[in-house]
């Protein structure tokens, strides 16, 4: 990481968004820290509201369990009526284990895995996402049913890192190519029933009507198509600051769109979407403790040194991104002091306050005078979190998750792993 430092100081609301210092001692006493912490009344909330979604004629609501793919969550938004997006085969295989049925997964991934033919037989659907895995399947499944992933050639992420969608994105067919796909669809007598289409992070409705309109140009091209993914990457707000998607508002027009298109075609398309961040985001947050506290001198600044980091919580070190923190202490603070927050790792770039979409300019937060021990919530970290963080850098071993229950009992739905767990692969050589 760069070593500029911004003058920005980002103030802080005063709590978190379900855990208030008792529950949080609770869990702390019980589970330790750095923990997970997710909030089941959140997550049957998020699910409702997905699936509420506008639609014309009938909607698939699928889950993108990357955002966090532990079973506990599976398995509550398996009783809510979400179906699955997976990414690789071992989600797949990960998603059947914690009770979902193959027929109820959609796999578009960048790795076909090896074993696609037994999965498909099962029931799964697979989307094609290149050339050449749609050239796999035809030679594989002559005569049978596929999705395509087109990359549409616009996307709307908040970075070049979060936009899968446009030239800078390998995701999907690129979309001047459809005479190539209708080419290998003919060679192999294919019929192609779904089109999947994402743009990446956003929540401007004239953005998303845009894409479906462009889209729905794909789904003429293919007469058998019954079933249109839009994707996810609805945008969040983390931040009070932060504006997030009113999916009522972006559903809209899209649904009208599917209207259009019918009226003109006749063609009545299903919508599926397959949000991640949307329904995990703010569901859970990480529990941690100020560990130490480093001060570099008056014209420096006031370091926290959080038992977590870059193990639990990747995000800010790689996208700039932002999410709230608070300190938690049994009776309100009367004083407060502008911090950096530090992470564990011997890394520069293990830092929980970078300057808002930079990750290369440091701000500090404004925060309740700290002290050694005293309990550390890092809000918003349900998605791209516990399932996407540097885990076993430095050798910690991972946190483990929680659930709590509508009555706030905590509930553990993952152990802390055992150090010796670490190394439990290795294979000892003598040289």
């Amino acid at each position: 990481m760069a070593k500029r430092i911004s003058s920005h100081r980002m103030a802080n609301s005063t709590q978190p968004r379900f855990l208030d210092y008792t529950t949080a001692r609770t869990v702390a006493d019980q589970f330790g820290t750095p923990v997970y912490v997710y909030d089941e009344a959140t997550l049957k909330t998020n699910a409702a509201a997905v699936l509420a979604f506008p639609n014309a004629f009938g909607l698939t609501a699928r889950y993108a369990m990357k955002a966090s793919p532990n079973a506990a969550i599976l398995q509550i938004f398996r009783k809510a009526g979400l179906q699955i997006d997976a990414s690789s085969g071992y989600e797949v295989r990960r998603a059947i284990a914690a009770g979902y049925e193959p027929s109820q997964i959609s796999l578009s991934t960048q790795e076909l895995p090896e074993d696609f033919a037994e999965l498909y037989e099962a029931g799964l659907e697979i989307n094609a996402c290149s050339l050449n895995q749609l050239e796999r399947f035809g030679k594989a499944f002559p005569g049978r049913t596929i999705g395509v992933r087109f990359n549409p050639g616009s996307g709307s992420g908040g970075n070049n890192r979060t936009n899968v969608g446009g030239p800078a994105s390998s995701f999907g067919i690129w979309h001047e190519w459809i005479d190539k796909v209708q080419a290998i669809v003919a060679q192999y007598d294919l019929k192609v029933i779904r089109i999947h289409t994402h743009i990446g992070s956003g929540s401007d409705p004239a953005v998303w009507q845009k894409v479906s309109g462009m889209s729905l140009d794909l789904v003429r091209q293919f007469p058998d198509v019954v079933a249109l993914n839009l994707g996810g990457g609805y945008k969040v707000a983390r931040m009070a600051n932060e504006v997030g998607t009113d999916l009522q508002e972006c559903g809209a027009p899209v649904a009208e769109k599917f209207r259009e298109f019918a009226t003109e075609t006749g063609r009545k398309i299903r919508l599926e979407i397959e949000p991640g961040t949307f329904l995990l985001a703010n569901a859970c947050s990480i529990l941690s403790k100020v560990q130490d506290t480093v001060s570099t001198g008056a014209d420096g600044y006031e370091f926290l040194k959080l038992d977590t980091g870059m193990t639990e919580v990747l995000r800010p070190s790689i996208y700039g991104a932002q999410h709230p923190i608070y300190i938690l202490q049994p009776e309100a603070a009367t004083t407060t002091q502008a911090y950096m927050i530090a992470g564990h790792c011997c890394e520069s770039g293990d830092i929980l306050t970078p300057a808002p979409g930079d990750p290369e300019l440091l701000a500090t937060r404004e925060l309740p005078v700290a002290q050694i021990g005293d309990l550390c919530v890092i809000d918003g970290a349900g998605a791209y979190c516990a399932a996407m963080s540097t885990k076993h850098y430095n050798s910690y071993p991972e946190a483990a998750e929680i659930m709590l229950a509508a009555n706030q009992k905590p509930h553990l739905i993952r152990k802390r792993q055992a150090p010796a767990d670490l190394w439990a692969n290795e294979v000892s050589y003598e040289g």
